[in-house]
């Protein structure tokens, strides 16, 4: 067992319950044991070693002015870190923890992205919620119910994306909760005392903290109020001080936005890319110059409204910035200079402001007026939402503010324990104190002069150091002239330097004045900060209309630059784009755009066409339209007039599952299930090839029912991309759906894909094609061509007996036969039925044919590797050529 200082740290990081402690020694911070050697990989600290009783441990450390950007780089890894301060009571020193920094509890973070703590708590019927940002002081709570409140609460997560997450003891039991944010969210689970979820204790939290604002917005629902609660006790125990500038309280409804589950935001990519490469909606549209202005356009992106009216306030907004190019970019300008006023707020009033920062809260306060100036001098914008935004602004408070933070430095020191921090002006004792500090150094400013020629000596210098304090420099050639009052203090190569009684007087009264200075300077800068801190509602309102002005800029930049349309917004039931195109993918090609109409009488499109032909492109774009008029953006489109939905639903892809292994089938039948249970007729409904992962008839018996089930019981818009050739006969018997292909022309064998949908199914799938295009090897598309070709001809023969409607014939893998029947619905044609042991014409297949036909009815395509596959494929080839 450990003793002395590393049993002390032992036992702190014990207590603490922390994965890392920084304990202070001296004018360090030090970290012993496994501690050290995370920290000296993690940060590349060099480990040295400490003996304790009888042991040697690794030992790593950091000068204490030093700490926070090592405590910020292992919390944004993961890491929750205790830190120890040292105190020295008359000689007695005793340690203890004063903070635990966590991932949800950083005050301040090297990127620019939000981070939120979140805490969850079950209900019987569904799931409270909270989201604390305490970089902005930005406090939110929630409440989901209904069938599918799991999904509903993992959307909700997905959105705000915490860094940290505190479900409650009922959500703790909860596996496929836990399971799914581990494995979507980059977040930290933390379990936190059971009693701070308690009902009582976590009302009484919210009231000691929010006071009358928790009756004010509404907060009665128990879990939500146990998980606010939670978050605020979980907060106040870290003591990091960043529960002050948690003061704004709010509540929100999530049927107030459009629901947009996590799969469908991975599959409609809209904050990160589904491979990893390529770019994200997100990252397309952000041309934002704040990093206040980048996170808001990431919130409205995955929280698109359902409220008209305010859609329509953000399009006036946009449509006036996106008329006037050079009032745009003159704001977009000013804003590069713009500082993040909520992040400058929430520091000050936990008081880890520094200067630095203070200083540029004075200097984007100033870009008010600027601001409002040049909206002023624009008649398209002086009449619009940006001018009402500015205009809400106190500016009487700001200029106040700015005044006061005028008594600061222009250029400021690093640290706020030395002098020049404060202009003068601001504080009476103070400029007499710097002036009589002033006088001091001027002395020393003159010595070498006057010793030059009191002593009649040329090579003099005055200078100062650390080690030595201040001394006269004299050259070795005249060392044998110095007075007798020089006590010589350090021999050099080629001078000798010196101090005498007068000297060291006044470098004790100058020390002692520089003390004294620098302790009032920052006596002055903390009263400074504390108004900064009593104004912080001011910048946080400021900082918000800044961020919103910038998002603004963004959106209708990226209009201007594109040739986006407004938008028209409506509550019928209709979604019709003229030329419209994918928001992402037009930036890289020449895009060719595409109409779309649906209303109450045209609600399901089935869609075919070639693979590789742009299917889903043209599926995505309808839904990132949509997504993008409820965020009250601009469209890509000529033309567009938007039915607000009340949520997005798709079934594309399965790529991250796949790693997970869950079987491809599986994640599509558990997200189709999803989408029909959370749809409604006010929805929009994408799905992509649903019951390709399964066998071919099997695969057409789900795609047919979920067909019917979306339009006859639920009636949402739906878009349904398929290879299923048999279900665009459901557009004859299902009176709102119709079939649209994406056209494709083939000349001598030659493919080409025209990304033009029209109306009607389409007759071929150009698979063999795709192969080619895909780099699959020329014998092995050759031998499709061939197969492709006899099998064509099988379908050809028309069945004995013949009917008055036209045939069609399968080749059924399942069983080895061709099927055929009349198609017209008659009845009269008798179906026409041969084995696989038939070869069409009356032949019998030889038996390696068979055999190969054998192997292929059996071949598992879900569980072999592709590569398995192909070499396979290519047996078969050399087999059948043998015969």
């Amino acid at each position: 067992m450990a003793s002395g200082i590393v049993g002390e740290f032992f036992a702190l990081k014990e207590e603490a319950e922390a994965d890392v402690l920084a304990m202070q020694l001296g004018d360090f911070y030090e970290f012993f044991g496994e501690d050290a050697r995370l920290v000296g990989e993690e940060l590349d600290l060099k480990l040295s070693e400490k003996g304790s009783g009888g042991e040697t441990y690794d030992m790593a450390g950091v000068p204490v002015d030093d700490l926070e950007p090592y405590l910020t780089a292992l919390v944004e890894r993961g890491y929750r870190v205790a830190v120890a301060d040292q105190r020295d009571d008359d000689g007695d020193v005793t340690r203890e923890i004063a903070r635990v920094v966590t991932p949800g509890t950083l005050l301040s973070p090297d990127g620019d992205d939000a981070r939120y703590l979140a805490a969850v708590v079950a209900a019987d019927d569904g799931y409270g919620l909270a989201f604390c940002e305490v970089t902005t002081g930005r406090f939110r709570t929630a409440s989901v119910s209904g069938p599918d409140a799991t999904g509903r609460a993992l959307t909700e997560l997905y959105r705000f994306a915490p860094v940290e997450v505190l479900p409650g003891p009922t959500a703790r039991s909860d596996d496929d909760l836990l399971a799914t944010l581990d494995e979507r969210l980059d977040t930290r689970i933390t379990h936190h005392e059971t009693d701070a979820f308690a009902p009582g204790r976590a009302r009484h939290a919210l009231r000691e903290q929010f006071g009358e604002a928790v009756d004010a917005v509404g907060l009665d629902d128990g879990a939500a109020v146990a998980a606010a609660g939670a978050v605020v006790d979980y907060v106040a125990e870290t003591g990091v001080g960043a529960l002050a500038s948690v003061t704004r309280l709010g509540t929100y409804a999530p049927d107030d936005h459009v629901a947009v589950d996590a799969t469908t935001q991975r599959n409609l990519e809209l904050t990160e890319t589904m491979t990893g490469s390529g770019q994200s909606l997100l990252a397309t549209l952000d041309h934002t110059e704040t990093s206040a202005g980048g996170r808001l356009l990431r919130e409205w992106l995955t929280r698109p409204l359902r409220r008209r009216g305010e859609l329509r306030r953000r399009q006036s907004a946009v449509g006036a910035l996106t008329e006037d190019a050079i009032v745009r970019e003159r704001l977009r300008e000013l804003l590069a200079d713009a500082y993040d006023l909520e992040r400058v707020a929430s520091r000050a009033v936990s008081g880890n402001a520094g200067a630095d920062a203070l200083l540029r809260a004075r200097e984007t306060l100033a870009l008010v007026p600027e601001l409002r100036e040049a909206v002023a001098g624009s008649s398209r914008l002086s009449e619009s939402p940006v001018a009402d935004l500015l205009e809400e602004l106190d500016g009487d408070a700001v200029d106040e503010l700015r005044e006061e933070l005028s008594a600061l430095a222009d250029d400021p020191p690093k640290t706020l324990h030395e002098g020049g921090l404060i202009e003068r002006g601001y504080d009476e004792d103070l400029d007499e104190l710097v002036a009589r500090h002033e006088a001091a150094e001027e002395w020393f400013d003159g010595l070498a002069d006057r010793e030059k020629r009191r002593h009649d000596l040329t090579h003099v210098t005055v200078d100062r150091n650390k080690t030595d304090g201040y001394y006269v420099q004299v050259g070795k050639s005249e060392t044998d002239d110095v007075p007798e009052s020089y006590e010589g203090i350090k021999t050099l190569k080629n001078a000798e330097r010196y101090v005498f009684d007068e000297l060291r007087e006044r470098e004790r009264e100058l020390l002692r004045m520089e003390e004294e200075r620098a302790d009032r300077e920052y006596e002055a800068f903390c009263r400074l900060r504390e108004s900064v801190a009593e104004s912080a509602e001011l910048l946080q309102a400021v900082g918000r209309a800044l961020a919103e002005l910038d998002v603004f800029c963004s959106l209708a930049a990226h209009a201007a630059r594109h040739g986006w349309c407004r938008p028209e917004l409506t509550d019928e039931r209709v979604l019709a784009v003229e030329a419209g195109r994918h928001p992402v993918v037009e930036t890289d090609v020449e895009f060719v755009p595409n109409d779309l109409y649906l209303d109450r009488e045209r609600r399901f499109l089935l869609v075919t066409g070639p693979n590789m032909s742009g299917k889903s492109t043209y599926m995505r774009q309808a839904a990132l339209v949509t997504l993008l008029a409820q965020v009250g953006s601009f469209v890509p489109a000529d033309a567009a007039t938007v039915g607000l939905v009340d949520g997005v639903y798709t079934r594309v892809g399965a790529l991250d599952e796949l790693a997970e292994g869950r079987s491809t089938f599986m994640v599509e039948m558990q997200e189709l299930s999803n989408i029909l249970h959370s749809a409604t007729e006010e929805s929009l409904v994408v799905l992509d090839e649903v019951g390709r992962g399964t066998a071919t008839y099997d695969g057409i018996s789900i795609a047919w029912a979920a067909t019917e089930y979306l339009h006859n019981e639920v009636g949402a818009f739906t878009l349904f991309a398929t290879h299923y050739h048999e279900l665009t006969t459901l557009a004859e018997e299902l009176p709102r759906v119709e079939n649209v292909h994406v056209a494709a022309t083939e000349r001598e064998g030659d493919v080409t894909f025209l990304r033009t949908v029209e109306e009607g199914p389409t007759d071929r799938s150009y698979g063999v094609h795709v192969a080619e295009l895909a780099g699959v090897p020329g014998p092995v598309v050759d031998r499709a061509r061939d197969v492709l070709d006899r099998l064509r001809s099988e379908r050809a023969i028309e069945a004995k007996g013949g009917g008055d409607g036209p045939v069609q014939t399968v080749f059924d893998l399942g069983s080895g036969e061709f099927r055929g029947g009349d198609t017209d619905g008659s009845g009269d044609g008798p179906d026409r039925e041969a084995t696989a042991s038939d070869g069409g014409d009356g032949t019998a297949l030889d038996p390696e044919t068979e055999a190969v036909l054998s192997e292929l009815r059996e071949a598992d395509l879900d569980t072999t590797p592709p590569v398995e596959v192909l070499s396979t494929v290519r047996e078969w080839q050399r087999r059948l050529d043998d015969e």
